[in-house]
């Protein structure tokens, strides 16, 4: 999720976004195409993004949804909830977009995003041919950085033509202070996050659910990316198959062979992992995630997305 976005006219630079990722306290960057547009007749702030890079800075309500990714790769303009009210979008028909160019773009629906400001996205291919700005703007993610001393520094960066935005106004969730969901949602989990919060529930009772749900999202994208990876990990949580072998179980009242690709087994797994390196104690919470992938980069990724998770699901 961002923490801060810098925004210049003329577009952010290579060198002003190696400087920016350099900063102290910077996690990640992602530099975004924008620029003003008319939609079905009105003014709207838009984004160009790549899908698979833009999905771990939503909300994860928007993160874990396929169809809004799937929508948004094959073309589809995605708004938000306000803009599509303001726009008089409807799922389903084709509006007129204009830039640069005309085009007519199907809408596909309203989401959630983490920008404020922006109405809404449309992946990169889509921006080109609109001719929004590249690199209009970059988004920044210090979850365990003052936002004020950061802010000055990359204001530095950017210039005077620039601007710089503090996109929230709290601190990080510590992870004794993480979610712990103590009853399990009702039957088979229908959803992404019904199933991080059953999961974490009935496989792992202390573990948050928040750190199910920033595991399956740095690992998988919530299934969008699967594998197997280089090292031959498989699966939405990426278990490596002797991992697998051990900690496999059907969740959910499932029979037969546990399966590595299903969801309702891999996330219940990961829980029992997780819970038997001491997840489901905030005293050692760090080092569960440790034993998952032993990185402590990755620790701190986990923490802060969780913790970001928990904020914006509060």
């Amino acid at each position: 999720m961002p923490d801060l976005i810098a925004a210049v006219p003329g577009g952010i630079t290579p060198a002003q976004l190696a400087k920016i990722r350099k900063l102290g306290g910077v996690a990640a960057v992602l530099p975004v195409d924008g620029g003003k547009v008319t939609i079905n007749g009105k003014s709207a702030n838009v984004l160009g993004v790549s899908p698979r890079a833009f999905r771990p800075w939503t909300p994860l309500a928007t993160a874990a949804s396929a169809t809004i990714w799937s929508d948004l790769s094959h073309g589809q303009l995605i708004s938000t909830g306000a803009a599509a009210k303001k726009l008089h979008l409807t799922a389903g028909h084709s509006y007129p977009v204009s830039a640069a160019v005309l085009e007519q773009l199907p809408f596909g629906k309203p989401t959630a995003l983490s920008v404020p400001g922006a109405d809404a996205i449309v992946n990169l291919t889509r921006s080109a041919q609109l001719g929004l700005a590249k690199n209009f703007a970059v988004l920044i993610n210090a979850p365990q950085d003052n936002l004020a001393s950061l802010k000055a520094q990359v204001e530095v960066i950017i210039g005077k033509g620039g601007q710089v935005v503090n996109l929230v106004a709290y601190t990080l969730n510590a992870a004794g202070s993480l979610p712990v969901e103590p009853h399990a949602p009702a039957g088979v989990p229908a959803n992404w996050i019904d199933l991080f919060k059953a999961s974490a529930a009935q496989y792992c009772p202390g573990l948050s659910w928040t750190v199910l749900a920033a595991i399956g999202e740095i690992e998988s994208g919530d299934g969008a990316n699967e594998g197997p990876s280089s090292a031959g990990a498989e699966g939405p949580m990426q278990f490596l198959p002797s991992t697998w072998a051990i900690w496999g179980t059907d969740g959910f009242g499932q029979t037969g062979t546990p399966d590595i690709w299903n969801p309702l087994d891999a996330i219940p797994s990961a829980a029992r992992l997780l819970c038997a390196s001491g997840g489901g104690n905030s005293a050692t919470l760090s080092g569960a995630i440790f034993a998952y992938n032993h990185a402590t980069w990755y620790v701190n990724e986990v923490l802060a997305l969780a913790g970001e998770y928990a904020q914006n699901n509060s």
